[in-house]
């Protein structure tokens, strides 16, 4: 996912530091501070625009990769900068573990399925997504997992790394849920030969998909259809595995406060609109799905998401447990990979 804005992070040392960074914030400051994985800029964009004309409150967004984020906040605890935390699986549970998330009650967020939702209150889903796969759209979508072992993707394939993307991770639990976890580490042993090497960013493998320069990658379905809308190049596929079944599981994007937020009034009146209706039927501009169960996805982009996954299976890790066993199955696959 992609690296720290150099920009982006001066302006935000410039305002913290102007602000002072106190607990609480100061009664004047309009400001928030969002740490978040990447995916949603232009949503973003378009909503903490609406949210400053309600409020008149600032939002600055930080991107980073979904582990990046979460270390961020944790490396800064004794200082902390960070008001939001918007995150993938399983690292919003890893950060609420570390204590770096505190309670909140978002309103609406009663509306979130108490599955897609921490027992505590540290943290919600956001708006939901899927794992996927792209391919170059110049050339056949490969149709099996074992196709991707194909030596026609020699230098050609990359997923981002697990561990570090939230996507990449996902890479990783897709396979065990395949192939059976020594299975998984089986086969991306294998498809090292073809795989061009490790990648902190799955957004930066999309324009490199969409030139050729890949043929094949990883990714999420709510940023690749977004993307494949502004600029195309490439199309999304699920491989299937041996019984010709297609699957592939929910990926939400999870908000929650972060614990001693210096401007925690701002952060909740943040996450107040992000969970509001009307906020949460502008999921659908992005291409993903409000997580509020009262709110239906509509629209074009709600029907070209629907079309996408046609014939897909959904199933639904335990995070709690793929958290608990995470820091075993990335040391498997760094031996497995060599990585």
């Amino acid at each position: 996912m992609k690296i720290w804005k150099a920009t982006v992070l001066a302006t935000l040392a410039l305002l913290l530091s102007a602000c002072g960074g106190t607990a609480g914030g100061s009664s004047g400051d309009q400001t928030v501070t969002v740490y978040t994985a990447d995916g949603l800029e232009d949503w973003y964009t378009a909503r903490f625009a609406e949210f400053k004309q309600q409020t008149g409150i600032t939002v600055q967004a930080v991107t980073a990769g979904s582990a990046e984020v979460v270390s961020r906040v944790s490396k800064e605890k004794a200082n902390t900068q960070a008001d939001v935390l918007v995150t993938l699986p399983p690292f919003v549970q890893q950060a609420a573990k570390e204590g770096l998330l505190t309670a909140s009650t978002p309103k609406g967020a009663d509306q979130v399925p108490a599955a897609q939702k921490d027992p505590q209150g540290r943290y919600f889903a956001l708006m939901n997504n899927y794992l996927s796969f792209i391919h170059n759209a110049a050339q056949p979508a490969p149709k099996t997992w074992n196709d991707l072992l194909d030596p026609r993707y020699r230098g050609r394939l990359q997923y981002s790394t697990p561990g570090e993307a939230g996507d990449g991770t996902a890479v990783l639990l897709q396979a065990q849920h395949v192939l059976g976890d020594q299975g998984a580490l089986d086969y991306l042993g294998k498809l090292q030969a073809n795989n061009v090497g490790p990648s902190s960013s799955t957004g930066k493998l999309q324009p490199k998909v969409a030139k050729g320069e890949l043929l094949v990658a990883n990714g999420d379905l709510q940023m690749n259809l977004a993307e494949i809308d502004k600029s195309g190049g490439f199309s999304v596929f699920f491989p299937a595995d041996a019984q010709g079944r297609r699957s592939t599981f929910a990926l939400p994007y999870y908000a929650g406060l972060v614990a001693n937020a210096p401007h925690s009034g701002n952060g909740r009146k943040l996450l107040d609109f992000l969970f509001s209706p009307e906020t949460q039927t502008k999921t659908s501009d992005a291409y993903g799905i409000p997580a509020r169960s009262d709110v239906k996805p509509q629209g074009p982009k709600a029907e070209k998401l629907t079309a996408a996954m046609s014939g897909v299976d959904v199933w639904n890790p335990d995070w709690n447990a793929v958290l608990a066993r995470l820091d075993a199955d990335l040391a498997a696959y760094r031996k497995a990979t060599g990585q």
